[in-house]
């Protein structure tokens, strides 16, 4: 069986500037690999994240938005990361389920057991062997989120998460600051403040040594 290593963290961390460089990286180093993301990793999913992100759509309750994850996890398991598993190929996700602890479970409220009820279910209790969280200050994040939303063109593909208030954000970073804790083997904390290629480095440092890949 191949390896899940999932991209964690708050608005404008920059996982998934890392996820895509990392990957060309593996690729070049000929490592079989799969680069995907939630919810959007299918076409289903897709459509699911147009209602979750659209901007318009800000009267989404909380137990609607978790029931919406879980069923483009559902898909997503299911059509992309179990056959890559299956395959024996690395697949590097951007956010997996900790980010429905984190985002659903600490930044709206929900009762943890249920999210993990329904996590557990729409997984098909697959987990990460390993997650990368980067980290950052709340205020730099979305002050970097906002400066690339105001370079869309399309106003319903700016972030409907990164609207949300301070307060919601900081509950997001410590609700993930909180699950490394209870799980501190398999992550790995990215200073996510620093320049992109140091960044860089150290995602490749520690990928490289979890699959042992020679140099």
């Amino acid at each position: 069986m191949g390896k899940l290593i999932t991209f964690e963290g708050i608005e404008g961390s920059g996982k998934s500037t890392q996820i895509k460089r990392v990957a060309q990286y593996l690729s070049e180093k000929n490592v079989p690999s799969v680069v995907t993301q939630e919810p959007s990793g299918t076409g289903i999913g897709r459509k699911i994240g147009h209602i979750l992100f659209n901007r318009d759509h800000m009267d989404i309750c909380r137990e609607t938005e978790l029931l919406l994850f879980g069923a483009a996890r559902t898909q997503h398991v299911r059509e992309v990361i179990m056959p890559a598993l299956a395959q024996d190929k690395l697949v590097l996700c951007d956010r997996f389920s900790d980010a429905t602890f984190a985002y659903q479970g600490a930044g709206r409220g929900l009762d943890t057991e249920i999210v993990k009820m329904i996590n557990d279910f729409s997984s098909m209790l697959v987990r990460p062997d390993m997650t990368l969280l980067f980290d950052l200050p709340v205020e730099i994040g979305l002050r970097r989120a906002t400066e690339r939303n105001n370079q869309l063109s399309e106003p319903a593909a700016t972030d409907r998460f990164e609207r949300e208030n301070l307060d919601f954000h900081t509950r997001i970073r410590e609700g993930y600051l909180d699950i490394l804790r209870k799980d501190p083997g398999r992550f790995r904390l990215i200073d996510a403040s620093r320049d992109v290629d140091v960044i860089q480095a150290d995602v490749r440092r520690h990928i490289v040594d979890f699959i042992n890949l020679k140099a």
